[in-house]
């Protein structure tokens, strides 16, 4: 998975989303209602619900072709509450197969729920990500990750909030990258660089690529616990020169 970059954009097509384990506690779109006054569990489509299939004045897709298209980032693609919208927004994705769509959810379980039924074993230009932010979250939907058809799986160790030990699940044999990260805000609990360095040595056996994304807001290395500043963590994160690719 690629950083938000030139050539990408963001399509929020419904926002607002349920708190559901661990990693949600201190939730970034929480934090950004609360701060603008708004219910973030009040679940309702946006007006860029239709974005991928909006042109300019010439004719011309306002998402340009082979754009990276990050997806849902303000709510869960596979919400419950959202149920009555999905299948137009697969019917979306479908229409601009020149595009690359990325799907991150928690709520792996549901990915039938809606699902197009030319779907197979997954649409070429989906990615889907699947976030376990600790082992006990790794143990319940890396199952169902792995068995699920979906052409492009990437696993998101993010926030990391506790070791996470990938090798069980046979990660090279079915993902493409794994991504770790910690967790942001003034609230945010601590990642230790031993557990993002247990990651990556798994991915090198697995021959699989690693992401080390960001640090987060508080941060332990060798001991010691540092608290870096939200415009540092990615930045901080390159410095490591950890990222793998094979």
């Amino acid at each position: 998975m690629n950083a938000i970059v030139p050539g990408s954009c963001m399509w929020n097509l419904w926002h607002g989303c349920r708190k559901l384990s661990a990693g949600c506690a201190h939730c970034y779109v929480y934090r950004g209602d609360a701060r603008r006054g708004l219910d973030s569990s009040r679940v309702y489509q946006t007006k860029n619900f239709d974005l991928p299939l909006r042109k300019k004045r010439d004719g011309s897709w306002k998402i340009p072709p082979d754009s990276m298209v990050y997806t849902c980032f303000t709510s869960d693609f596979f919400l419950e509450e959202a149920d009555a919208w999905r299948r137009e927004a697969w019917e979306m994705i479908r229409l601009r197969g020149d595009l690359r769509f990325m799907i991150i959810t928690k709520r792996i379980d549901r990915l039938q729920v809606n699902l197009p039924e030319d779907w197979g074993q997954g649409w070429e230009h989906v990615s889907i990500g699947c976030t376990v932010e600790n082992q006990e979250m790794a143990d319940h939907r890396l199952p169902l990750f792995k068995a699920a058809p979906i052409r492009h799986k990437i696993i998101i160790c993010e926030p990391l909030l506790g070791p996470v030990n990938l090798q069980s699940f046979d990660p090279g044999s079915w993902a493409e990258q794994v991504v770790a990260g910690g967790e942001s805000g003034s609230e945010a609990r601590v990642c230790h660089y031993d557990w993002v360095l247990d990651l990556r040595r798994c991915c090198l056996e697995a021959n699989i690529s690693f992401w080390f994304k960001q640090t987060g807001s508080c941060f332990q290395k060798d001991g010691k616990t540092y608290t870096i500043k939200r415009a540092l963590q990615h930045s901080q994160a390159r410095r490591a020169g950890i990222n793998f690719t094979p």
